[in-house]
């Protein structure tokens, strides 16, 4: 196995990226696990470092955790996206860098010093957390994840008590997940999620025997021919922080392949997002069921 980890997708072009490096991201499915690697073990890193502040520092802390000292790293980001902060960053953690403007980002390149400070708390600061308030677990960097947001919530003022086998696409931290498993008549609920970090978040909060997980990305691989009952969703529509409304309509497409002849689907959505037009191509019908605090909240039926 290679020793030399990459984090995320690197843009082409702008650093070179070794062959057979060991992909870490949370969101590439089936990556090895960051947290896992042993400490000092690893002979380079090239990353694409999170937006996120806190995810940020944590993800570095955890990348250098597991670089051996000397080993080179570079570590890039958009600089309207954290680029501009790198360096400063790094230098907390004892990383002397060269910063370097190339294409929007900014590359820092350095090597992993003898010692490094103030790794344990930035891995404390963006570590997975119970949220006790909330009943469910959280962590800096997943979608709205200190608090239910306006859009989930919506869905659950009106989602019916639900039967039979169920997916909820994109599951999260579980809150849609929890909700539908109060019902008795419940089979099984299946969340499908491509962050791997909000699936641990969400069987931190889920015990129930009828859950489970699969981490995925479900617009590029679908839910490989399962057939559902009914699906639960409140889609991204941001890729890379910028708005791309081709997202949830692909997510919706994957549902109509999903659910089984008379299945519903059950969608929230903001109000600006043009739903309707693939809800009415790929379902025999669709209902709003409500529109408040700019979401909007469907029932289609496949």
């Amino acid at each position: 196995m290679s020793r030399i980890i990459i984090y995320g997708d690197i843009p082409a072009g702008l650093v070179d990226v070794p062959e057979g490096s060991v992909q870490v991201s949370p969101l590439h499915p089936g990556a090895v696990t960051l947290e896992a690697l042993k400490e000092g073990s690893y002979t380079g890193l090239v990353m694409r470092a999170p937006s996120n502040t806190i995810e940020r520092r944590h993800e570095i802390a955890l990348a250098l955790r597991a670089l051996a000292p000397g080993a080179p790293l570079t570590i890039l980001a958009p600089k309207d996206k954290g680029g501009t902060r790198l360096a400063k960053d790094l230098l907390g953690f004892g990383v002397m860098v060269s910063d370097q403007p190339k294409r929007h980002h900014r590359i820092c390149q350095g090597k992993r010093p003898e010692a490094l400070r103030g790794i344990e708390a930035a891995l404390a600061e963006g570590a997975l957390r119970l949220l006790p308030e909330l009943g469910i677990w959280g962590q800096p960097g997943l979608f709205s994840w200190d608090r239910i947001d306006v859009g989930t919530q919506a869905l659950l003022d009106v989602l019916p008590a639900l039967s039979g086998k169920i997916a909820d696409f994109g599951c999260g931290a579980g809150v849609l997940s929890r909700f539908v498993l109060q019902s008795a008549k419940v089979t099984a609920v299946t969340g499908f999620e491509l962050d791997r970090r909000a699936i641990a978040a969400a069987h931190k909060a889920i015990s129930d025997p009828r859950f489970a997980s699969i981490w995925i990305d479900l617009v590029a691989d679908g839910t490989g021919g399962q057939s559902f009952d009914a699906i639960v969703m409140n889609p991204p529509f941001h890729r890379a922080g910028i708005e791309d409304q081709t997202l949830g309509m692909a997510m919706i497409g994957r549902a109509a392949e999903a659910l089984r002849p008379g299945g519903s689907l059950w969608l929230t959505a903001n109000r600006h997002l043009p739903y309707e037009a693939i809800l009415k191509a790929r379902f025999a019908s669709f209902t709003l069921k409500s529109e408040a605090q700019g979401f909007k909240v469907y029932q289609a039926i496949r």
